[in-house]
């Protein structure tokens, strides 16, 4: 390469670093690379660690070590002094040399904080690469260990340290930790995988593959990296199927799949009360005009004579059908598994017509997400809580409201002061319930405790508390109101058999008539229409989701007190947790002072509870994933 060559190369670059200068002024951003020893303070080092040459991608060079040299330099590291000073000639000479038969050989050495580098020696070799696009650059790299802290960014941090030494990839980030767990499972490796110098360059080249599509849609202005993105994008696509794809298919399948990266920049909209069906409005994305009939499908991976659950919400299928009648048709699968199976049940009953689909229990999400992005127009909800994903809304019932009632009438007819409790899961809402009934309890009879136990963890737990002379137990919940020959609800242990007193029951055929009502009337954007952000439906007593059940001989002043709370919590007078907002209900891990016991950790679970766990516990992001589970 001759000096003409390289001096036109250097106006170029010259050129880009003064606009980059005068764009970071406009906007009042700092016009020169950072100076890490102007950003971190000793204080805020925990160690160093040295981990010889990496290949540093050029992208994430932000600074240099020291504040010398900087004003040589726009933000970008192109150049900023005019064409005829030494530092302009020097400049030319690494480009020549790069475009000759030598290169530019020696490594750059780097410090490294937090995922960004800064430059000790190399900064015009940083420069001159970068002017042509170079992705990476090898660099000596001195690791500044960030002081632990509960900061996300500090968090997600430790998660790349530890992930590091399996990959080798600067490029692998993501914005919160337990991620890099998810992406093992999604290109089905093992948890403790380490990648060969092949699994490396093959994930590089669908990185770099997926990068420039999703910064053309605008990916580089959202807060969150690439690799957020693309973890995204792999759980509904594969990654063989990404390498295979042609370059506008690719654009196309992550625009299907952008409702949900961007719903990664905003926390979910958790909506607490049913809307109210209208007769106008727009109905949104899902229809043009005001429908007269909807054909809804019902999905669900159990048997309704084989699980109480299935049934359940069967029972609020017939109820949606007898109370709308002819403005609604419904479509039944039952007993598809999760995967494959349940995909292809949705995409049948979207052959048949379906335009509103429910999915019945949180395993069907993967199939839910999956054939949401494959078809945008139909609209499908999962019965599970707290799911990121705004191409599926989900639903849910507040029950830890009945429980609160459950509890005051516990607290009423406990002559010892010693309630037992058996809570199913670790899932979210549960605490709640557990604290909800405590509380409850405290209201009637401040001096009582409660005795903690779970099903999930020994399986005959409520006989265990029946042995040991506790007299009033909460037992798990009434599915439907029909079911009161078992032990639900709170029940009083008689000559070694329980009687239920009183139990909180769920009421789906009400959920389900709210929801079709409103999208019949015209409503849909009042329930969240798909746009940026992941809309969860969890409705409660105000609604009429949720219920209480109470004995026929239950002494008529507890009766009445029951009533009273009921009707207090519906309008609004009487709260569990009147302190406390939605978000912090939904997300309890911790349990009230009167509880005796405490949340069991994941390798205290059953086999058979561990599942769901998984997809709702409370310590979800905790959990590696394993191959058999929809990647959350």
């Amino acid at each position: 390469m001759g000096r003409q060559e390289a001096a036109a190369q250097y106006g170029a670059a010259l050129k880009q670093g003064r606009k980059t200068y005068h764009d970071c002024v406009l906007r009042g951003r700092y016009p020169y690379p950072q100076v890490l020893d102007e950003i971190i303070s000793e204080a805020m080092v925990a160690g160093q660690m040295d981990l010889g040459v990496v290949e540093i991608p050029i992208d994430q060079i932000k600074g240099t070590k020291t504040a010398g040299r900087r004003t040589a330099f726009a933000a970008d590291f192109m150049p900023l002094l005019e064409p005829d000073t030494e530092f302009a000639g020097k400049w030319m000479d690494l480009c020549q040399a790069h475009l000759g038969d030598e290169g530019i050989r020696d490594p750059v050495r780097c410090f490294e904080y937090l995922g960004r580098f800064y430059v000790q020696e190399g900064n015009k070799r940083v420069s001159v690469l970068r002017s042509y696009g170079a992705p990476v650059i090898p660099g000596y790299v001195t690791r500044m260990v960030p002081v632990w802290s509960e900061d996300p960014e500090i968090q997600a941090y430790y998660d790349f340290m530890e992930s590091y030494p399996k990959t080798r990839l600067y490029r692998v980030r993501f914005s919160r930790a337990g991620s890099f767990q998810k992406l093992q499972k999604a290109l089905g490796y093992e948890p403790d995988h380490v990648w060969s110098d092949d699994e490396r360059r093959r994930f590089t080249a669908g990185y770099t593959y997926f990068q420039e599509p999703f910064r053309k849609l605008g990916g580089g202005e959202l807060p969150i990296t690439t690799a957020d993105a693309m973890l995204v994008w792999l759980k509904v696509y594969g990654f063989d199927e990404l390498l295979s794809l042609p370059a506008a298919e690719l654009a196309k399948s992550i625009k299907a799949v952008w409702a949900d990266v961007k719903a990664l920049t905003e926390p979910i909209d958790v909506k607490t009360d049913a809307p109210e069906a209208k007769d106008g409005g727009l109905l949104g994305r899902l229809f043009k005009g005001k429908p007269s009939h909807l054909n809804v499908a019902f999905v669900s991976d159990q048997l309704p004579e084989q699980s109480d659950w299935a049934r359940a919400h069967d029972l609020g299928r017939q109820y949606l059908e007898a109370v709308l009648g002819d403005r609604v048709s419904t479509q039944v699968f039952n007993g598809v598994r999760p995967g494959g199976d349940a995909e292809a049940a949705m995409e049948e009953a979207i052959a048949n017509g379906a335009q509103l689909i429910f999915a019945v229990t949180p395993p069907l999400i993967g199939a839910c997400r999956k054939t949401a992005a494959q078809h945008p127009d139909v609209r499908i909800l999962n019965c599970s809580v707290s799911m990121p994903y705004a191409g599926v809304q989900t639903y849910y019932s507040r029950i830890y409201e009945g429980k609160f009632i459950a509890g005051a009438i516990a607290g009423v007819l406990s002559r010892e002061g010693r309630i037992g409790y058996v809570a199913s899961s670790p899932i979210f809402g549960v605490p709640a319930s557990i604290n909800a009934f405590a509380q409850g309890v405290q209201l009637t009879n401040p001096g009582a405790r409660i005795i903690l136990r779970w099903s999930c963890v020994e399986a005959d737990a409520m006989a265990d508390l029946a042995r040991q002379g506790v007299s009033l137990i909460s037992n798990r919940d009434i599915p439907t109101p029909d079911r009161i020959r078992e032990p639900w609800g709170l029940c009083r242990v008689e000559g070694g058999k329980f009687r239920s007193l009183a139990s909180p029951y769920w009421h789906w055929g009400n959920v389900y008539t709210n929801l079709v009502r409103s999208v019949l009337g015209g409503g849909w954007d009042a329930l969240g229409p798909r746009g940026n952000q992941a809309v969860n439906y969890w409705w409660g007593m105000n609604s009429r989701a949720i219920d209480i059940l109470l004995a026929n001989d239950l002494p008529e002043g507890v009766r009445q007190l029951a009533e009273i709370l009921r009707r207090g919590i519906i309008d609004g007078s009487i709260q569990p947790f009147p302190q406390a907002t939605t978000e912090e209900v939904l997300h309890m891990d911790r349990l009230h002072e009167c509880v005796e016991g405490a949340i069991p950790g994941y390798e205290e679970l059953l086999p058979m509870a561990r599942s769901i766990v998984r997809l709702q516990g409370v310590y979800r992001e905790s959990i590696p994933p394993e191959k058999e589970d929809p990647i959350l």
